[in-house]
């Protein structure tokens, strides 16, 4: 029986099974199977981040042409314009990317500290939107005054009312005696009521780390009125949190935000002409159909927002604003895939060979194996429970001394391997029994990633990801799957979860290669992935496609190895160079004549990376 792992539900149409593997659909729809033996051919043996550009281009499509859509249908006449929000990811494969593919649309960058407006001032075309969020100093805003005096489009958003002042304090300073000032435009960031809810609900709301309240944003209105700066306030500014995956939240949020707005362009703000309602359109994450989180579509969603901002701006007499949206999870999240080889299954000594049965077994087993052999449809649940009975005593008299250590392996294999006969047997049943022994016999697959390093929002926030393999597709999966990292750390496991099961195949990884991947990561994983273990970012290969739908590498950027890792960290690289040499050089237990040898051996493995290195497996 096939298994499509949900991807009708999270897939978006980006991939689709092909017989027995799972291929990209698009162009010649290569498999992801195909693409990583390539990739590996080249020598690149850990895990593999691939980058599709195509995805990003698909995603900057749909987020303007609905937009578009609704505005027409609406006969809404404010512009919309979005930015992508650089803290979502930085990587330059990616930013270059969307760059490259967004020269069509009104899209620019979203800088919140000084390195990434450096950036944004680099990379986004001029004309382009530039918007500046986050707690500035004096030299950030002073970037963004150098960047309006280029020409770029930048508007600078105020979190304070502090940042303002030294926003005059740095016009006075680039304008002064200047007949022609030129100045970034100005947005204010929002304490807003209301908060959307989930994870990063805390965006919004009075609590806020971030935003004027309304009393500060009347004081900020007069000071610019008094500085003759009111005519460079352009933008009011609400983030209501990342992953909204419900409406109601973002439609009460429209409507405190619309009505500040016309309130204050009714208060004589002519200039302000643009609403900014942040990021947060949400991504579906989950495989299984009962477990979806997102309640709306990007059609409802450009509804709702242009619907809004019209009713709002009719019924107060004022100009319907203009659009800008930030959401950088629902344009990355898709573009990227993890493909990582499965090392060992951890629990493949429970099978029927691993037996050592004797000529003269203790009764107990010798049942456990009559059950084994005779267990049906009809007996199942009965055999089931009398095995979990035998197991007890069978320990038991472990403990005590009557039965040896072969006999309690023939223990836990049988009892191990009538759990699996009665689970397939009774697999129509959704018992919580059954439940609560899935988790129990679960299958551990050590895979050759670091959580920490490429699914950090896994083990920081819980945040599921999907997860499939990319081959026998064909076959039924038919082991509940925890799954362990690479990590020296407990935490690097991705357990067997009743209510989302990953059931993997059974598969001998010394006879046949298993490689899993790890969808929708392009979004905050890899600029949160962290060196724990000084495992650092996997290998990373940009696949495009060519005029006759072929594939093709356009970038491969090695993980970085051992020797940059540890520049990283500041080592001194020479001095731990020399100090492995004299170490070897004075050891007294190697023979002189492969102390060469053995230097050159050593110098060999610090220009590889941290990740293990697999053997090509063949099938026989």
């Amino acid at each position: 029986m096939r298994d499509d792992y949900g991807l009708s539900i999270w897939g978006n149409n980006n991939f689709m099974v092909d017989n027995s593997n799972i291929a990209i659909n698009y162009k010649n729809n290569p498999t992801l199977l195909e693409i990583t033996k390539n990739i590996r051919t080249k020598g690149y043996k850990g895990p593999i981040l691939m980058r599709f550009p195509h995805l990003i281009k698909k995603q900057l499509k749909l987020l303007f042409s609905e937009f578009k859509r609704a505005s027409s249908e609406f006969n809404y006449k404010g512009a919309f314009k979005a930015v992508f929000p650089l803290k979502v990811n930085q990587y330059p494969n990616f930013i270059n990317e969307i760059v490259k593919l967004s020269t069509n649309y009104d899209y620019g960058l979203e800088a919140g500290s000084k390195a990434e407006l450096i950036i944004a001032i680099a990379k986004t075309p001029i004309g382009a939107p530039i918007t500046v969020n986050g707690f500035k100093d004096k030299e950030m805003i002073s970037l963004s005054f150098i960047a309006a005096k280029a020409g770029h489009d930048i508007t600078v958003t105020i979190e304070g009312l502090n940042e303002l002042e030294t926003i005059l304090e740095v016009n006075r300073e680039f304008n002064t005696n200047n007949s022609s000032s030129i100045s970034p435009k100005i947005g204010m960031r929002i304490r807003m009521h209301s908060s959307g809810i989930g994870a990063w609900a805390k965006s919004g709301g009075y609590s806020s780390k971030f935003g004027l309240t309304s009393t500060e944003l009347l004081e900020a209105y007069d000071l610019l009125d008094k500085e003759g700066l009111i005519d460079r306030f352009y933008m009011i500014h609400f983030h209501i949190g990342s992953q909204m995956e419900e409406i109601g939240p973002l439609k009460k949020a429209l409507r405190e935000a619309g009505n500040i707005y016309a309130d204050l362009k009714k208060r004589g703000a002519n200039s302000l002409s643009a609403i900014n309602i942040g990021g947060g359109l949400a991504v579906e994450y989950s495989q299984v159909q009962k477990n979806k989180t997102r309640n709306y579509s990007i059609k409802e969603f450009a509804n709702d927002v242009i619907y809004l901002m019209q009713e709002i701006s009719k019924n107060k007499g004022v100009d319907e604003p203009d659009i800008y949206t930030e959401s950088g999870r629902f344009i990355a999240a898709n573009h990227a895939v993890l493909i990582a080889p499965v090392l060992e299954l951890f629990s493949q000594e429970y099978h029927e060979k691993s037996l050592r049965l004797k000529s003269k077994n203790p009764p107990l087993i010798e049942e456990l194996y009559d059950l084994y052999r005779a267990i049906n449809k009809q007996n199942a649940r009965e055999y089931l429970h009398d095995a979990i009975d035998h197991l007890d005593s069978l320990l038991t008299l472990f403990d005590l001394g009557y039965i040896d250590l072969e006999d309690r392996s023939n223990t836990e294999i049988l009892v191990n391997l009538i759990i699996k006969k009665s689970i397939n047997l009774l697999s129509k049943e959704d018992s919580d029994e059954l439940k609560r022994l899935q988790d129990k016999i679960q299958e551990k697959y050590l895979v050759n990633f670091s959580m920490f390093q490429s699914m950090p929002d896994f083990w920081g926030l819980g945040q599921e990801f999907p997860i499939m393999p990319i081959s026998n597709l064909d076959k039924k999966p038919t082991q509940a799957a925890s799954i362990w990292d690479i990590t020296c750390d407990s935490d690097g496991e991705i357990p067997y979860n009743t209510n989302s099961p990953l059931k993997l195949h059974d598969i001998d990884v010394q006879k046949e290669e298993y490689f899993l991947a790890f969808f929708l990561t392009g979004a905050y994983q890899e600029v949160l992935g962290m060196k724990h273990n000084l495992f650092t970012h996997p290998t990373e290969v940009v696949i495009k496609f060519d005029n006759n739908g072929d594939y093709y590498f356009d970038s491969i950027i090695e993980a970085q190895n051992l020797i940059d890792v540890l520049d990283d960290l500041d080592y001194d690289i020479d001095e731990i160079k020399r100090n492995l040499n004299t170490i070897i050089e004075k050891s007294n237990l190697i023979d002189n004549s492969q102390k060469s040898y053995i230097i050159e051996k050593l110098h060999l493995y610090l220009s590889e990376n941290s990740y293990l290195k697999t053997i090509q497996a063949t099938k026989v």
